[in-house]
């Protein structure tokens, strides 16, 4: 067990400084979990680093390893010397810094590097007023989210071991996978753990979003390419695992962003623009006016935007470690359970009955349409009661 007397709290940032420096400090209880998944390759020729080490929690762990810390904040690095013990520290941003000669780690030794690096999407709307990167990053590294630009930077280190915290978005949303480039080239991941950012302080409890405890092993010029991330089988915290391949998703059947030169008429049918289930428990569905935000419905597949709004509807049943996924469907299970589908949107849009002149009003729609997310998600169904 690591030392649990160590401070957990970024008590010395404020707020702005402690979303922009991602401060998000994190329990012994995670912490343990990275040491069990990199304990098998420590020996005593090993060094592991923490490159973002804050209050040095991650380096409290007694091991014959070499341990090695770094942090931007020298205000944290001080704190962390009273924590630990037989740490070496040093106080470089280590997105401008990233290269083992600089930490004394010489080019032949075994090198695992483990913590829960910062990161901060400066282009997500959350606390967007707040904002500003207030640090340098090379260009080597520079990416939209300063956690993608740490898993970059890794690589160049060339550590046999990975084993850090970080969104599990960044895996399984392809457009940020593809921003990895080098690091998911040279790197394959190989065992997980995903736990809730809820349990983090100063996150939001309210927009929980997936975090994975990652451990990714080098494997040079023969790492992952997205089929083996959607092939991967993730592990949760309770649990559960799944693959992205056990399911099909809404964006393979529909238009989720609006499409470009498309003229919007009076009657035309528009929809909010999606993006993930966590953005869809945020945003609307149908909208009336038009907006830059507004997706055309093809009548022809409205039958799938109404089981998105209905999606919304139900999404409490959907856990937490979905939220960065696209909208989950069935299309064989959806379609026998349609005609409910239906029914239900029509009792809460009466715009819609003119498009299902010959359906009917089922009594009990919303009871097979709660079947059909238990026979969607099987062991992944939160069973919470309906609201009357």
């Amino acid at each position: 067990m690591i030392n649990n007397n160590y401070q957990a709290l970024p008590s010395h940032l404020d707020k702005i400084n402690l979303i922009n420096k991602g401060a998000f400090y994190t329990s012994p209880i995670y912490v343990d979990t990275v040491w069990d998944f990199i304990e098998p390759y420590i020996d005593k020729e090993t060094v592991v680093f923490d490159p973002a080490c804050g209050y040095g929690v991650f380096l409290s762990k007694e091991t014959k390893a070499k341990k090695i810390g770094n942090d931007i904040d020298s205000k944290a690095l001080e704190i962390a010397k009273n924590n630990t013990k037989d740490v070496a520290y040093y106080n470089y941003n280590f997105l401008e810094v990233f290269n083992r000669t600089a930490y004394g780690i010489d080019e032949e030794k075994k090198l695992i590097v483990i913590g829960n690096p910062p990161y901060n999407d400066i282009t997500s709307q959350a606390k967007k007023r707040l904002k500003k990167l207030n640090f340098g990053v090379n260009e080597k590294l520079k990416t939209r989210d300063i956690g993608i630009s740490f898993l970059r930077a890794f690589d160049y280190l060339k550590a046999d071991y990975i084993c850090v915290l970080h969104p599990l978005s960044y895996l399984i949303k392809k457009a940020n996978f593809n921003l990895l480039k080098n690091f998911r080239e040279n790197y394959i991941i190989v065992d997980s753990l995903i736990i809730s950012s809820k349990y983090f302080n100063q996150t939001s409890k309210s927009s929980e979003f997936p975090i994975v405890i990652a451990l990714y092993k080098r494997k040079e010029n023969n790492g992952m390419d997205y089929e083996y991330i959607k092939n991967f089988n993730f592990k949760t915290i309770e649990g559960k695992t799944f693959k992205l391949s056990d399911f099909e998703y809404i964006g393979d059947f529909i238009n989720k962003y609006p499409k470009k030169n498309i003229k919007i008429k009076e009657g035309d049918i528009l929809f909010y623009t999606l993006r993930d289930i966590n953005a869809l428990k945020r945003n609307k569905t149908f909208i009336e006016k038009p907006i830059a935000n507004a997706v055309k419905v093809d009548i022809d597949k409205l039958d799938y935007y109404i089981y998105v709004d209905i999606f919304k509807d139900f999404i409490r049943h959907v856990p937490y470690y979905f939220g960065n996924l696209d909208i989950l469907i069935d299309t064989q299970l959806f379609r026998r359970y349609k005609d409910y589908f239906i029914s239900y949107a029509l009792k809460k849009y009466p715009f819609l009955k003119k498009h299902y002149s010959n359906s009917k009003i089922h009594p009990k729609d919303e009871t097979f349409i709660l079947k059909y997310f238990k026979e969607l998600l099987k062991g992944h169904f939160i069973p919470i009661k309906e609201k009357k």
